[in-house]
């Protein structure tokens, strides 16, 4: 995908190039920048010796030397004073600037730190938000998988309110679908095989009670058989994820650059599906990136998910997360994947 979040050291990154965040001295002092200057070796200093100074908010490319990568694009990062002095302009140009340089390099991928969210005091949450927002208008443009490495927990943190609504979703639906499957199963077999004067005797599982804040479960029809004839749905499901992907995109006023984009899946993907819409088989990652960027309703995705045999069951917790934001109405695909993070799941796109 083009864009992710991993709990990552980056001088272990394998990419093309890594980002340090460095003083306008390029003297590896502390943090990422020590860290980087250690794994390099001496060469680097000596390289940064001959280049610096570096502006604030500028970028400057050297040699990787011990590292496993191409190239170092260093850069020079604002201090925080309380976002009085324009640190996010100076922000933004670091992570422009250095993409910029990444693609005058024929980089392919890129790794970056949380810049100036260390020693400069630059608040973690609003480095993150806005990283990924620069980062995101520059994907639309350009194509490259950047990274976003978070070396510990501790250097992300996730919403504590969204955090607990997502938790109370999941823990209060669990059982509430749990019955929903249990019933609907035990009433088709009774249906068959037993008479009607002992069907359903003492099968029903208690319904637990749902937290206040939080909406009642949706049900859904799978395959959107409901207002269909046998011939319209069975014409329906014969056609494949990619012929459906590509009449919703059409539907939907959206261009396919548009529509990959905003899923965060790559080109490279894009086109196997519109070389082999016949047999392509998406991960289900990357079909329900399809679905947020398409802002497909549960049923919808659903039936999207259903041309490439897949489901949003009711046991996981990926499925159980994507449906609360469906249900919520919220199709920020970098939210939703600031969620499975936090949770510890894959991430949307390819």
């Amino acid at each position: 995908m083009p864009l992710q979040i991993i709990r990552q050291d980056i001088t272990k990154m394998k990419v093309d190039a890594i980002v340090n965040t460095t003083n306008e001295e390029m003297v590896g002092y502390s943090g990422v920048d020590l860290a980087v200057h250690t794994a390099a070796g001496p060469m680097l200093d000596a390289e940064c010796e001959k280049i610096r100074p570096l502006g604030l908010g500028t970028a400057k490319i050297t040699g990787a030397y011990n590292l496993d990568v191409k190239y170092v694009i260093h850069t020079s990062g604002p201090v925080w004073h309380g976002g009085l002095v324009g640190e996010s302009i100076i922000l933004r140009s670091c992570y422009t600037e250095s993409l910029k340089l990444a693609i005058a390099n024929g980089c392919e991928s890129v790794a970056f730190p949380l810049i100036s969210a260390g020693a400069y005091g630059y608040p973690k949450d609003q480095v993150l938000k806005f990283a990924i927002q620069v980062i995101t208008e520059f994907l639309f443009e350009h194509e490259l998988n950047v990274y976003l490495c978070v070396y510990d927990r501790k250097s992300y943190e996730f919403s504590r309110t969204v955090f607990n609504e997502i938790r109370s979703f999941i823990d209060d639906n669990y059982v509430e679908d749990l019955k929903a499957d249990y019933n609907a199963e035990i009433e088709w077999l009774e249906s068959r095989v037993l008479p009607n004067e002992i069907r359903r005797r003492d099968r029903e599982i208690p319904a637990p009670k749902l937290c206040a804040s939080m909406p009642a479960p949706q049900t859904e029809e799978y395959g959107s058989a409901k207002n269909k004839t046998l011939q319209e749905y069975m014409k329906a499901m014969d056609k494949s994820f990619a012929y459906k992907l590509f009449d919703l995109i059409d539907s939907k006023g959206m261009t396919d650059v548009e529509c990959y984009k905003k899923a965060n899946v790559d080109k490279k993907t894009f086109s196997k599906i519109k070389c082999n819409p016949d047999t392509y088989k998406p991960s289900k990652q990357t079909a329900v990136a399809f679905a947020i960027a398409l802002e497909l309703t549960l049923d919808e995705t659903q039936d999207l998910l259903a041309s490439a045999g897949l489901t949003l069951s009711r046991s996981f917790t990926f499925d159980k997360i994507i449906r609360y934001f469906l249900q919520k109405g919220v199709y920020d695909i970098f939210e939703i994947n600031e969620a499975l993070f936090e949770f510890d799941q894959v991430l949307l796109g390819c």
